[in-house]
């Protein structure tokens, strides 16, 4: 549940104070509470309310010339229990500082408030009459424009060298080593068994070390989530990069959703802090069961994301070794270049039975991301992208839909050994699409008359009838497909990527060479039947 004693500031970076207070236009001066170091700023917010808790989120630096300061209190002498429920309130709400204006009410910072301050332990700052609230804001917001610059130009870095590291020769150790010096600590990746696999950097104390092996175990997706102890980890909510941890998880479960804990998500990230080590731990990708952690003795603000873009890395450096799916395919690919029959490697892909997919986005080439994209669309990583068109072998289970600006022409099923004639139909499944404008198109599958043929009759029959054009490819195939699109020139024209007047001279030299009537129904029937088995 999440833990509402802990302010909510904002996911920005915050300001020193100690960056504040050399600022010598401002001319600030702490006057009392504890000492500057290490104590930030997220905003400055002016209030003359005497009961400032209602408008303040946390992180502020509270400006006030004390207007409501009532005059009855200081008459009364009850100036101190005043101030004393006034920055006790300050400190309830989550307020990092108070600066006390000189003039035009006080001359002086009152001495309650200065006692009030130390015994809450509020730093509290004198304003100088020349120096104004707005000026102090701005100067506020000015610091932290440059903190948020410099944070990006760390993150920017960062980003380059660990793409980099993900490009040696040893990738993984190469990319711990970077994140462990870009972070100042020690960087691990664990296997899905919970294992240390490598890791590099300054390791962690012992306790610290096996703590962050147990935070591992709450990101990492398991059926049953593994124990942690009571004073367990703060879960990270998908929200903006170094932001606060607010949840924590009851005793015994991780919280990670609504629903009972065995029945939540795992999470994406976790971090802790176990003797004196700020820890982290971030799964890689979806189920893969490996898991990045991060431990360094302090978490400076673009850590986060420097720790989620090595995650990434290394999700994608991790992922096909753990699945297997990569080293399969692989295989598959050194055997049938050696010459093992497809029939023979089909089965390290998975399937028995295949689809082949042609695809062309609409209006533009098709490019390595995209055919990439529509792969993972279709379900399968088998892509080849060539100069014009993508295509994709795509087990039958997995039946193609069409696709957001794609194009498809989708084959039968069949079996490995009928891959390359599941080609051929695809592409003339992709021809027949394009003509029609039709977002997919598949490639009929009814029994016909030619099927009463015995195929060897077939194939003599047709080699016998189209001798005159099978000699010359593209007239074979423009008259396939002008038949097949009941001879409508243009839409043939778009099928073969010609001109129309091409499709005319070669449909009509197609005609005299095989010395027949093309309106003529019975040549077309026979024509179709002979292509078909050509």
């Amino acid at each position: 549940m999440p833990d509402t004693s802990a302010p909510a500031v904002p996911p920005t970076p915050p300001v020193p104070l100690t960056a504040l207070l050399a600022r010598e236009d401002l001319a600030l001066r702490q006057i009392a509470g504890p000492a500057a170091d290490g104590v930030v700023i997220h905003w400055a917010h002016t209030s003359e309310m005497a009961d400032p808790y209602p408008y303040l989120l946390g992180g502020e630096l509270l400006l006030s010339a004390g207007v409501h300061v009532p005059e009855t209190a200081d008459r009364a002498g009850t100036l101190g229990e005043y101030f004393d429920g006034y920055v006790s309130r300050i400190v309830a709400a989550g307020g990092a500082a108070l600066g006390f204006g000189l003039a035009p009410v006080h001359d002086t910072v009152p001495r309650a408030l200065v006692e009030a301050c130390e015994a809450h332990g509020l730093p509290l700052l004198e304003v100088p009459p020349q120096t104004t609230f707005s000026g102090v804001a701005r100067a506020v917001w000015q610091l932290m424009a440059q903190a948020r610059l410099a944070e990006l130009r760390r993150v920017t870095e960062a980003q380059q060298s660990l793409a980099a590291a993900a490009s040696r020769p040893d990738p993984v150790p190469s990319v711990l080593r970077q994140l462990a010096q870009r972070v100042g600590g020690w960087a691990a990746l664990y296997g899905p068994d919970g294992a240390e696999i490598a890791g590099a950097g300054r390791a962690p104390g012992d306790e610290a070390r096996q703590a962050l092996t147990v935070l591992t175990g709450v990101v990492r997706p398991t059926p049953t989530p593994p124990r942690i102890p009571s004073t367990g980890p703060a879960i990270d909510r998908p929200a903006a990069p170094d932001g606060p941890t607010t949840a924590r998880p009851p005793a015994d479960r991780p919280t990670t959703g609504h629903g009972s804990p065995a029945d939540r998500p795992a999470p994406a990230s976790a971090t802790d802090t176990v003797a004196g080590s700020r820890l982290a731990a971030y799964a890689l990708g979806a189920g893969q069961g490996f898991v990045l952690g991060v431990a360094a003795p302090r978490r400076e603000p673009g850590d986060h994301t420097i720790a989620s873009v090595a995650a990434v890395l290394l999700s994608l450096l991790t992922g096909e070794h753990q699945s297997g799916a990569g080293a399969a395919r692989a295989a598959a690919l050194v055997r049938l270049l050696l010459g093992v029959p497809p029939a023979d490697v089909a089965p390290l892909l998975g399937a028995e039975s295949w689809l082949v997919v042609h695809a062309r986005p609409e209006g533009r080439p098709p490019d390595a991301m995209a055919a990439s994209a529509l792969g993972a669309a279709l379900g399968s990583a088998l892509v080849d992208l060539a100069k014009d068109v993508v295509r994709v072998l795509v087990p039958a289970d997995r039946a193609p839909t069409p696709q957001p600006g794609w194009i498809l022409g989708v084959s039968a099923a069949v079996p490995p050994p009928q891959w390359p004639s599941a080609d051929t139909q695809a592409a003339r499944a992709l021809a027949r699409a394009r003509a029609t404008r039709t977002a997919l198109v598949r490639h009929g599958t009814r029994p016909g008359l030619d099927e009463l043929v015995p195929p060897r009759e077939a194939e003599a029959y047709a080699r016998s009838i189209l001798a005159p054009v099978a000699a010359v490819p593209a007239l074979a195939e423009t008259l396939r497909t002008w038949l097949s699109l009941h001879g409508s020139w243009d839409r043939t024209a778009v099928a073969v990527s010609v001109h129309r007047n091409t499709v005319r001279q070669r449909i009509a030299r197609c005609a005299a060479l095989l010395d027949a009537d093309l309106d003529d129904p019975d040549v077309r029937m026979e024509l179709w039947f002979a292509l078909k088995h050509l």
